[in-house]
């Protein structure tokens, strides 16, 4: 079998499956890529059986085929070929394969296609339609709030749900929420209608689906376990859900809030990068000192020192103090492209609302921080 095909069109191909590959994998066969040669075209399959990822690219073949080569080895190689056309000479009888471009030459071992794992890149269950910018603004909006604790699994995934006409995406960690909604939305999935938990790998190879093209509807459909992304008939990715129960997370939004607080985004954002210079490395902890039309953000370092800023706020409420994250905080903020930030709260000890008049559909909730 001989495949022809160019270097550059060969290493993006490797290059979008190769994240998918687990490289701490007990079981060697699952660090392959696996090769399916047709007349035209050539796919590129790899899995680390929770998520998988096929990518069809064009190339010239003289005989279809199928093999499973090293995804990492064969993508350093390729990374570093110059543009040019690349030569695949197989010869499976001594499982080798020839690349040639220009006169540059390697043999390469391959492993035999019937030892891969069986994968599927379709649902039979009813697909929908999603734009990809709606998606990459899902992720880039809520994911921030994904936990890392493994062992809160049900936590470590963006929850997306369909509520009436719109498409609700929820990452909560237990510190802090993310929400979001994308409208006109339309499904009768009846697994989207009962809500699903993307894992994080899952969402790190969506985000890489949706850099491709913003301009483009995502074919998405879902199973009891699986999640089936198809992008515009040559990049396909299933992923794995977490089958776990997803927390109540509106009892965490308050009902209703006694104080606001207004203030300019960007000068918000400066000062507490500024201030958590001296906040404590293990909490990020700094305060937040409110008064009349402004607000004071401080932090004390034990060995290092003292810092505070003031910056203006529409704030009418009585004098009050709140310990923050300040991770969390510049996280929040670094996802809101906007003028204004409201905070909404009741208590020194309340839930803080955090949204925006510019970006009604999104909604943030931190918890406050016992300084």
């Amino acid at each position: 079998m001989k495949i022809n095909i160019q270097s550059q069109i060969l290493r993006d191909g490797l290059n979008k499956v190769l994240t998918v590959i687990d490289k701490k994998n007990s079981r060697p066969i699952l660090t392959n890529c696996l090769i399916n040669a047709f007349t035209s075209h050539i796919e590129l399959i790899a899995t680390d059986l929770e998520v998988m990822a096929k990518i069809i690219i064009p190339a010239n073949v003289d005989e279809a085929g199928s093999f499973c080569i090293n995804t990492k080895n064969i993508f350093d190689i390729v990374r570093e070929l110059p543009d040019d056309e690349v030569h695949l000479d197989i010869n499976q009888e001594n499982n080798l394969l020839n690349l040639t471009c220009k006169k540059i030459n390697y043999s390469l071992l391959i492993t035999n296609s019937e030892d891969y794992p069986q994968v599927n890149f379709q649902s039979s269950g009813e697909a929908f339609k999603l734009k990809s910018e709606d998606l990459q603004k899902v992720i880039n909006k809520t994911s921030h709030s994904v936990s890392t604790d493994e062992t809160r699994i049900n936590l470590n995934g963006i929850y997306i749900q369909k509520l009436d006409s719109k498409l609700r995406a929820v990452a909560i960690d237990g510190h802090r929420l993310a929400l979001l909604d994308i409208h006109n939305f339309e499904s009768t999935n009846q697994s989207l209608i009962d809500g699903v938990i993307i894992p994080k790998k899952g969402i790190s190879e969506l985000k890489k689906i949706t850099d491709n093209n913003l301009d483009e509807d995502l074919e998405i459909s879902l199973d009891d376990s699986f999640m089936y992304i198809n992008s515009q008939n040559n990049y396909y990715l299933s992923i794995r859900l977490i089958a776990r129960e997803y927390p109540k997370y509106q009892t965490v939004i308050p009902s209703k809030t006694v104080n606001t607080m207004v203030l300019e985004r960007n000068s918000l954002y400066d000062a507490v990068k500024r201030i958590r210079i001296l906040s404590n490395e293990k909490t990020n902890g700094i305060k937040a000192i409110l008064t009349k039309n402004q607000l004071t953000i401080a932090a004390n370092h034990p060995s290092l020192g003292h810092a505070t800023e003031v910056i203006p706020a529409q704030y009418e409420g009585d004098d009050i103090e709140i310990g923050f994250n300040a991770k969390y905080m510049l996280d929040s903020l670094h996802v809101l492209d906007v003028n204004e930030i409201i905070y909404e709260f009741n208590n020194e000890l309340s839930p803080v609302v955090i949204r925006s008049n510019e970006e009604p559909d999104f909604l943030g909730i931190i918890m406050p921080l016992k300084l």
